[in-house]
């Protein structure tokens, strides 16, 4: 029997019909979420990124403060717009969208966003939050990922969850929030990257499968056991002649072969993407009503 696929954008659109009628809960309280935004340059998958998320907040409700800088901004001049934005009681959320020009350093002005306005969680303080299990923001790929086998009614206590790759955006913090001794948690975590002896050996003993290794074709459908979930975080350009753009947007599994053998399975586009924009803007109203001292979920 062929998988279920899950449908990202079908979820991701359920959570953001949560957050609206939220945001407007907080209306009534004289309270605007407002998410700071600041591009650098002029990256074309960045720009498309953020005026996703710029639509999607009008969407929602959300107050969007939106700095297009040009490529040649000097630290010191980005330094400034973050401290500014650090200061302002309207940005409750502030995003550098990432990657920045070559001659801007990235750590130092990560280091720069108050903690609490972290909306990434990309933070050094927000990432020992995460990794104790207290209270802060938590990273919008690896939080949207588990949202949607939560929502998809995968039992992830006591589950062998096999996660492939090791990034600090995707992998290390996944691995993080699912061994948490939390409810919806409390999974026991393998993590395989590019020096794992015997991979197929490893992903075969998992009951979910979290692909984020950036390469088509890393899980194959010899790969998984019967009936696994498969979570594909990966997007990768292969050339395609018969596309417009010349080429075509595919994950880092074998969609087709694997979801014969799958119980569950997210496509690539469609998937994991849209709940990225999603957690971001969850994050945003979570550090309104922080601001607020109104209680939240954690």
């Amino acid at each position: 029997m062929a998988a279920r696929v899950i449908d990202g954008k079908q979820v991701a659109a359920a959570m953001r019909a949560e957050i609206k009628e939220e945001v407007a809960k907080l209306k009534q309280k004289g309270i605007l979420p407002g998410l700071g935004v600041i591009l650098v340059g002029d990256d074309p998958a960045s720009r498309s990124y953020v005026t996703a998320k710029e639509k999607t907040c009008e969407e929602i409700g959300i107050y969007s403060d939106d700095n297009r800088l040009p490529a040649e901004t000097s630290q010191k001049q980005l330094m400034a717009l973050v401290e500014k934005m650090n200061k302002d009681p309207k940005i409750h959320g502030i995003l550098v969208q990432l990657p920045l020009p070559k001659h801007l350093n990235e750590a130092e002005i990560l280091l720069a966003i108050d903690p609490d306005k972290d909306v990434d969680g990309f933070h050094p303080m927000n990432v020992g939050r995460m990794v104790v299990g207290e209270k802060g923001f938590l990273p919008c790929t690896p939080h949207g990922v588990i949202q949607l086998l939560i929502r998809s009614g995968v039992t992830i206590e006591g589950a062998n969850v096999v996660i492939v790759g090791r990034s600090n955006i995707v992998g290390k913090p996944l691995a993080n929030m699912l061994i948490q001794k939390k409810p919806n948690r409390n999974a026991t975590v393998t993590i395989c990257h590019t020096r794992t002896k015997d991979l197929a050996h490893q992903t075969r003993q998992a009951d979910i499968v979290i692909a984020a290794a950036g390469r088509p074709n890393t899980i194959t459908v010899d790969m998984i056991k019967e009936a696994a979930v498969v979570i594909d975080v990966g997007v990768n350009r292969v050339e395609d002649a018969t596309k417009k753009k010349g080429y075509r947007l595919v994950g880092d599994v074998d969609f087709e072969r694997v979801k014969e053998k799958a119980s569950f399975i997210t496509p690539v586009p469609g998937g994991v993407g849209p709940m990225t924009i999603t957690m971001l803007l969850y994050n945003t109203v979570e550090s309104a009503k922080r601001a607020a001292g109104i209680e939240t979920k954690g």
